[in-house]
């Protein structure tokens, strides 16, 4: 098993993901895996009760993903977001940007690498998932388009 590189300090959830079907059809989970297909603004009703959204990358050239990560984090979602699958150590930067704080990929990556891959470019140029204020808004603080 792969460990989970996780950026955050609260509690890991200590309980498997449910399908975004399952979940819709219950009331007590409250972590829920997104797969290519289904549509993350059916969980917009319900982000306050979850704690953890997996998204599934079933090949590394799937972007759906990246979609769905946008869509929930615009929307407010504050829990845990988690990019399982196909992961590789040159996507993570884009997708912590697109607000990714945890990854489970399917095979191991050098820690370094992932450093190294976070740390690329410090500076950017839209607006992101990930807290990042962009250069724009940095050289004119208060400037909605730059």
């Amino acid at each position: 098993m792969v460990d989970i590189l996780r950026f955050r300090t609260d509690e890991a959830v200590d309980h498997p993901a449910v399908t975004v079907d399952s979940f819709l059809d219950q009331s007590n989970a409250t972590a829920v895996r997104i797969e290519p297909g289904d549509d993350a603004r059916d969980l917009l009703p319900h982000l306050d009760r979850l704690r953890l959204i997996e998204i599934n990358f079933p090949t590394y050239g799937d972007g759906r993903g990246y979609s769905a990560a946008r869509v929930l984090r615009e929307a407010g979602f504050a829990g845990e977001l988690r990019a399982v699958g196909d992961v590789l150590v040159d996507q993570i930067g884009n997708m912590r940007r697109c607000g990714f704080d945890a990854f489970e990929p399917d095979q191991p990556l050098d820690s370094s690498d992932v450093e190294n891959a976070f740390n690329r470019w410090p500076d950017v140029y839209q607006a992101t998932g990930d807290g990042r204020v962009p250069i724009w808004n940095l050289r004119h603080p208060g400037s909605a388009d730059g």
